[in-house]
């Protein structure tokens, strides 16, 4: 008897955290030293997000970590590195887990003047995802098993809105990547929706 899919995911995605921890924690690291500064031009900040994924017909689980360069009070340009583990259908058939990882150049606006530690956003950016391969069961009356398909790298984008408070930052993300074309009339829909709760280091505090 299988895994439970669940179990599946989060296991993929602690695959995937072991092989970039070291990564994660030396822009970590690099944060912790703006902390007491003030959100304003030519600062830097490093967020750290977890969430949900929904793509077509399936759900997943995502972590993303995004060092960020202010170039106005209200403005920032950033590099997210996006890790996600998720179920996928292929046509009418349902995937099994796959994992892929998004790199992106961002960008964020942000409506807030420093008079409040509220600041709601919106933000886009274009990049590069890499996608696993996907396995599906097939039960046909001459084959029974699975079957795992090739899957290229798409270059994509996204686009976000959402609002930090304080510290926190909670956001809905529209992972744009192009479909994978299969043959014969099927294929495989790469684009997803992520919704993610994190934090930040570095930039100070909204309200000066």
């Amino acid at each position: 008897m299988g895994k439970d899919p669940i179990v599946k995911i989060i296991t993929k995605l602690f695959k995937l955290l072991i092989m970039k921890k070291i990564f994660y924690a030396l822009l970590l690291i690099l944060a912790v030293g703006q902390v007491a500064q003030a959100q304003e031009q030519g600062k830097f900040r490093v967020g750290l997000d977890l969430g949900y994924t929904i793509p077509d017909g399936g759900g997943g689980v995502l972590i993303a970590v995004e060092p960020k360069y202010n170039i106005a009070d209200n403005m920032n340009i950033g590099i997210r590195f996006e890790s996600a583990a998720m179920a996928k259908n292929v046509g009418e058939t349902e995937a099994d887990l796959t994992a892929s990882g998004t790199y992106s150049g961002t960008f964020d606006y942000y409506f807030n003047s420093g008079s409040s530690s509220f600041a709601p956003f919106l933000g886009g950016g274009v990049g590069y995802s890499t996608l696993g391969n996907i396995s599906s069961s097939v039960d046909t009356e001459l084959v029974e098993g699975s079957v795992e398909l090739e899957v290229d790298g798409k270059f994509g984008g996204l686009i976000r809105a959402g609002f930090e408070a304080g510290k926190f930052r909670l956001a809905a993300t529209y992972n744009l990547i192009g479909k994978t074309d299969l043959g014969e009339g099927a294929e495989i829909k790469n684009s997803y929706l992520g919704i993610s709760l994190g934090f930040y280091l570095g930039g100070g505090k909204w309200k000066k």
